[in-house]
Parts: structure tokens; C-alpha cells; sequence
């Protein structure tokens, strides 16, 4: 009840629908355990739609922070209210997660995963994924955002899982894990051409997509089958990608494509990390089959069009500091919403 009297409150004073509140009748506000609803009474003095809907959001998630994380959602959320007289049978939900989020970090990250023998990698507390049930990853953020930094992360949390296939046009953080921990990495060098080095990692990228074939007929005869995964880690694509030979691009185009369409099956999975991820750094059929979004440094609506096009930001509370954005997971087990996320230290 004082979650409720205080939630109503908040949106009395600030929500500013033409004189219209709870003191007039115009409106309630109902608490459940996952999330609350805005009901308005009908006839009603003002319009309902998604320029509303947003306006409650940005109050109340500002308002609820940091007992609760209000789930953003990219359009109005109607709910029906059948057992409520006409007037109010009908509803804006906004559904909610207790808590804020909450970094993970890590005194001795290799000997943490050397322990581990599942698939399940933690990413916040109390927030993880099954790398079973990941077609690809992609990382986006300007520089200094900490994405070379999460992607190191997720190398050492694969070690024991998935081979890997490392690709690292810069020469950074990834080539030096992979040195460090005995895996081969692909990286240009002094004595070999943008293009060149483009078409050793088409090379790579071929036998992966070779292997993905070999894997669909084993399928064939046997649907229950297991594999091993394979993944295939690009550290800035576009840096890859740019200023290269238009049929080498196209060929790497073409096979990145085919192996973000056939891999899941076979678990040959990408995870591609770039400062953004446009048409001109990977395909759109690329950017389709990814299941976990992650935009790290600044967050608005043009840093976020290639990877969130349907999300509005205004409003979601995300931590300062490096490292920091929003996350998006579609594997039939997270919500879909999008959240604000704190990548792990270590």
C-alpha cells in the first residue's frame, strides 16, 4: 500500500495530463508483484498513447530506482481489465524487475571459469545466459567504452566450453589474451595487405562454414547429435571491414551471412564487437540473428538505431563509469526488454 500511495503521488505532480489526477477520479494506479498499472477512467480528458505511456515510464522508473527496474518497453502496453465496470476495464502495464542492476566482479576470473563445467555465463548478478541457446552476440559502444574490455571477458568464460576462433584486425586486448592463454589468434601483420588479411579471415571463416556443413549431415542421420561449440570472435568488425577490395568485403559479407543463418543448429556462434554495427560493418542478416545485444558508452537514440531500432532510451536510470549501457536478451527465457547493464570486472 505505501509503494502504491507513493507511486501515485509521484505521477500527481509530475505527469501534467491537463490538470488531471487521482484527486480528480481520473485515475488510479493498481501494484502487483510484477509491475503496476496505470488505469485511467473513461470518458477521459486526455489521450492514450505512447507519448504517455513514456512520460509515466521516465516518472516512475526514476521515481522507483533503485528498489525497482522499470522493463522498457518499445511501445504503449495495453492490458484488459474484464471484471472492471466499462469505465476502467482497461489498462497501461508497466512491468518491473526488483532491484537495480548490479556488477559482477572477479578476484581470479581464469580460476573462477576453470571451476565451471556448465554453459552458464554470468554477466550481472543475478543475470546470465546459456551459451546453448545463443546464436550470436554483438557488442557495440564508442571508443574507450570498455567493449574490447567485455569481449576478453567473454573469451576467458568460453575457454572451457567453445573453441575459438579469434580474429583481432587491431592487434589489442583479444590477440594478447589469446597469446597469453595459448590460442591462436588472427591478426594482421606488417607484411600483409588490408585485403590480404581480409581474405585469410574469409579463409577462416570458410572452414568454419565447412564444419557447419559436415555438422547438418551428421544431423541428418542422427538429430541428437552433440557438438562442441565453435566461436568465432571479431573484434572491431568495421576496422576489418573498411577500406578493403569490394569483392573481398562481398566474400566476407556473403560468408558471415551464411554462418549467422546456419549456425545455430550446428552451435557455431559469432560474437562481433565494433564501435557500431551499420550496414557497412556487417550485413543486415547478420545483425538479425543476434539474440544478445549489448551498446556500451553513450546511450541515445543514434547510438542505438543499429542494434535497438525500436527503443526510445529516454528514461532508462544507467549507471556512470566504464563499462556501463544496455543489454537485450532473446532466448524464450529473459524478458525481452531491454535493461541497463554493468559489464563484469575482473
Amino acid at each position: 500500500m505505501e509503494l502504491k500511495q507513493y507511486l501515485t503521488r509521484c505521477l500527481n505532480m509530475a505527469l501534467g495530463i491537463q490538470g488531471e489526477t487521482t484527486y480528480t477520479n481520473s485515475f488510479k494506479i493498481t501494484t502487483k508483484q510484477n509491475g503496476f498499472i496505470f488505469i485511467p477512467r473513461f470518458p477521459a480528458g486526455y489521450l492514450l498513447d505512447d507519448q504517455l505511456y513514456q512520460r509515466i515510464y521516465q516518472i516512475a522508473n526514476a521515481a522507483l530506482y533503485p528498489d525497482y527496474t522499470l522493463l522498457k518497453q518499445n511501445g504503449i502496453y495495453f492490458i484488459p481489465l474484464f471484471d472492471n465496470p466499462i469505465e476502467v476495464r482497461r489498462g497501461l502495464y508497466f512491468p518491473w524487475i526488483k532491484g537495480s542492476v548490479q556488477r559482477i566482479k572477479f578476484d581470479k576470473l581464469d580460476d573462477y571459469f576453470a571451476s565451471r563445467k556448465d554453459n552458464i555465463i554470468p554477466l550481472m548478478k543475478d543475470f546470465s545466459i546459456n551459451f546453448d541457446k545463443v546464436t550470436s552476440i554483438a557488442i557495440a559502444g564508442n571508443s574507450g567504452a570498455g567493449k574490447s574490455y567485455f569481449l576478453t571477458y567473454l573469451l576467458a568464460a568460453l575457454v572451457k566450453v567453445s573453441e575459438l576462433i579469434i580474429i583481432d584486425p587491431k592487434r589489442d586486448q583479444p590477440s594478447r589474451w589469446a597469446r597469453d592463454h595459448g590460442f591462436p589468434a588472427l591478426y594482421p601483420t606488417t607484411n600483409s595487405s588490408k585485403s590480404d588479411y581480409v581474405s585469410s579471415v574469409s579463409d577462416a571463416l570458410s572452414r568454419a562454414l565447412n564444419t557447419i556443413y559436415e555438422r547438418q549431415a551428421a544431423l541428418y542421420d542422427d538429430q541428437d547429435k552433440d557438438f562442441k561449440p565453435i566461436t568465432i570472435v571479431i573484434d572491431e568488425v568495421l576496422a576489418l571491414t573498411e577500406g578493403v577490395n569490394k569483392s573481398v568485403k562481398d566474400s566476407f559479407f556473403a560468408l558471415l551471412s551464411q554462418i549467422a543463418l546456419l549456425g545455430r543448429a550446428t552451435k557455431v556462434h559469432l560474437i562481433l564487437c565494433s564501435q557500431r554495427l551499420d550496414h557497412t560493418a556487417v550485413p543486415t542478416s547478420v545483425r538479425e540473428q543476434v539474440n544478445v545485444s549489448v551498446q556500451l558508452g553513450n546511450i541515445n537514440k543514434k547510438t542505438t538505431q543499429f542494434l535497438f531500432p525500436d527503443l526510445d532510451p529516454t528514461g532508462l536510470v544507467i549507471p556512470m563509469g566504464k563499462g556501463t549501457g544496455i543489454i537485450q536478451v532473446v532466448d524464450g527465457e529473459h524478458p525481452y526488454n531491454v535493461l541497463p547493464f554493468l559489464a563484469p570486472s575482473y
